[in-house]
């Protein structure tokens, strides 16, 4: 499964084993391609290490999910070092967590929290790690509802999706 293509040719996703695990890679340009698990992640169906999202300087971000379905977030360098992070307001329950969506050129990280409660909020965390939560104007506050960001760009601004209290999908733009 591909998730993302950047200006350098290299692509980033997973694939999943005979069990049903996810496993990351990224592949360069010249077809070289690396495998990769955030240790933590767990080993059977439906757990493991992901890739959603590429910049041009080969950094990647995404989640792992644990052996017990919880989502947390990493970012892979290049260089093959891996940081793991998680929203302190996440919930630790199977299908809550943190879930990196995007990547920027400056390594600005955003994406989605899900709370104990089952509700999506946006967050941003930046290259030296500190994170800022925040949720869509409008975005409704009940299990599944809420904020999902998707993409930043390198001037801090994140497009996205909320989802209302009636279910109904917007799109937005959010401009610190």
């Amino acid at each position: 499964m591909v998730s993302a293509l950047n200006q350098e040719g290299e692509v980033d996703g997973a694939y999943l084993d005979a069990s049903g695990a996810l496993h990351g890679f990224t592949r360069a340009a010249n077809g070289t391609i690396t495998k990769f698990n955030v240790k933590g992640a767990g080993t059977g169906s439906g757990q493991g290490t992901s890739a959603s999202s590429i910049n041009d300087l080969g950094a990647i971000t995404a989640n792992y999910i644990d052996s017990n379905g919880v989502n947390h977030g990493f970012l892979r360098q290049r260089s093959g070092a891996i940081t793991t992070f998680n929203v302190s307001a996440a919930g630790n329950g199977s299908g809550q967590g943190t879930v990196p969506e995007g990547i920027d050129l400056l390594g600005e990280i955003t994406g989605q929290y899900i709370d104990s409660s089952g509700v999506n909020h946006g967050f941003v965390r930046s290259p030296l790690g500190d994170i800022t939560t925040f949720d869509a104007p409008g975005a409704g506050t009940a299990s599944g509802q809420g904020t999902i960001p998707a993409t930043p760009n390198v001037f801090g601004v994140i497009t996205g999706q909320y989802i209302d209290s009636n279910n109904v999908h917007f799109g937005f733009l959010w401009n610190p």
